[in-house]
């Protein structure tokens, strides 16, 4: 099971970033079981919106549905997580951890405030990584 950080989509699914190809082959192919809660859809929903996303789509010439549609296609919808009983600095990623805590899955993040905690979760079983 995997856990993908809102930075990590935004890579796959708007910016086409090369290092997230494997990722993308592995998830299309369902090789890596991507699991996501309602408040990670709508964190995403919301960033989408921003200006500066906003003009990265009509570059690559996609919409906020066409990257809400992949989300949905490809993530299985978990309840929230319980809090973990780590806790990160910036609360807006806590529900992340949660999740990778809670399943014990692996957690993609380019967020320095969960990177900084890869020892600790990898005490609870959940392994972090900037890239795949």
């Amino acid at each position: 099971m995997i856990v993908l950080d809102t930075n990590i989509v935004l890579d796959a699914f708007v910016f086409n970033d090369p290092a997230t190809q494997p990722l993308k082959l592995a998830l299309a192919a369902k090789k890596m079981q991507w699991i996501a809660t309602k408040a990670m859809r709508d964190e995403l929903a919301r960033v989408l919106g921003y200006p500066k996303i906003a003009l990265r789509l009509a570059i690559h010439q996609c919409s906020a549905s066409d990257v809400l549609a992949q989300f949905d296609g490809q993530a299985q919808w978990l309840d929230t997580a319980p809090k973990a009983s780590v806790s990160c600095r910036d609360p807006d990623d806590q529900k992340f951890i949660d999740l990778a805590v809670a399943h014990k899955a692996t957690l993609l993040s380019k967020d320095r405030a969960v990177l900084c905690m890869a020892k600790r979760l990898l005490a609870l079983d959940v392994r972090v990584f900037e890239a795949i």
